[in-house]
């Protein structure tokens, strides 16, 4: 996913895509739940989904470092992530922050050579975005995956954090700009090295309602966003943003930031409120349901979902993209309906 190429450019800038953009992606932990057999079948069978999938040729998933079961890992920032199934993201279960006495003198990572959770090869960096031109395709630079208040829960502790928002801490202001100070550096060397769009993935929202409160996000988080994505579009990059959950108190304030893409839920969030508040606003990347319908239903549920969002959501101007993650859990027969739905819909407005 770090290549785009010229059909999703115009799907973001609603110039009449030839279809909808779509990413099916597959968790590593599938690979040790599911048969690989069935998958690479499942792969051969939707090449719209997997154009370049060659069963002779397919690496063996590579686990990242957070993803290892009975393994604890210490990222950059001396955050301690854990897991209990090889492939699914570990949580942050030690905090280095969690105590303020531990503030003086602490040192943030470098990002000459790191993200934050694992280390960046910047002339490897390069190399894949000469390729990707090569290609005619463009290449989306990343943040690490909850760069900002995410980042701040992992050093401090959820209610840690909350606390020193409500109590308007002043040592929570050095933490967040020392946070940014390290961001700004990760865009700016991505953005000196020509991508074409600039990841900011975060997750904001819980089952019902945000992490935070709207006013916490206004005052210790939104300036952040707003700086560090004006960084990119005055570069001429385009913004992605993503975050799981209900986030729909916080989507006014996340737009008005200066959002290209917005990667949102669709059932937590609701794809008529979805409609009718960002529709046309931004290019809607839509992130298909893993909880309820896709995990419990029936195929013909599944294909009336999916219809469902490419018919409210979805215009021939373009923005509309589409992802679904697979996850352990899922039954195959729906995990085929999925990725027939999706190849069905994709052209709908061609």
């Amino acid at each position: 996913m770090d290549t785009i190429d010229a059909n999703t450019l115009r799907a973001i800038r609603f110039e009449k895509p030839e279809y909808i953009p779509i990413v099916f992606w597959i968790n590593p932990a599938c690979w040790h739940h599911y048969s690989r057999d069935v998958l690479f079948e499942l792969m051969a069978d939707h090449r719209m989904l997997f154009p370049n999938f060659d069963a002779e040729s397919e690496p063996e998933p590579e686990l990242a470092p957070y993803e290892r079961a009975g393994a604890p890992y210490t990222d950059a920032w001396g955050c301690v992530w854990q897991t209990t199934d090889n492939g699914i993201t570990g949580a942050v279960t030690g905090h280095p922050l969690a105590d303020w006495a531990d503030f003086e003198g602490f040192v943030p990572p470098d990002p000459k050579l790191t993200n934050g959770v694992m280390s960046i090869d910047w002339a490897a960096v390069k190399d894949r975005i000469t390729s990707a031109e090569t290609d005619g395709n463009h290449y989306a630079g990343s943040l690490e995956h909850g760069h900002g208040f995410q980042r701040l829960s992992y050093l401090r502790g959820y209610e840690n954090l909350l606390l020193d928002m409500a109590d308007n801490n002043p040592r929570i202001w050095s933490l967040i700009e020392m946070l940014e100070t390290f961001s700004t550096e990760i865009i700016r060397r991505y953005l000196d090295l020509g991508a074409a769009m600039m990841r900011y993935p975060e997750d904001l929202g819980m089952q019902v309602g945000p992490m935070l409160s709207p006013d916490h996000f206004r005052s210790y988080i939104k300036p952040m966003y707003e700086r560090l994505m004006n960084q990119a579009h005055k570069a001429g990059c385009l913004v992605h943003t993503h975050s799981d959950g209900d986030i729909r108190d916080l989507v006014d304030d996340l737009t008005i930031s200066g959002v290209d893409v917005l990667n949102l839920q669709d059932l937590v969030n609701g794809i008529d409120w979805i409609a009718a508040n960002l529709k046309g606003r931004v290019c809607i990347d839509i992130d298909i349901d893993r909880q309820q319908i896709t995990r419990f239903g029936a195929p013909g549920q599944i294909d009336s979902l999916i219809r469902e969002e490419v018919e409210k959501l979805g215009s021939p101007d373009g923005g509309l993209m589409m992802i679904y993650g697979l996850y352990p859990g899922v039954p195959i027969e729906n995990v085929k309906a999925v990725m027939d739905s999706l190849e069905r819909y994709a052209g709908f407005y061609t």
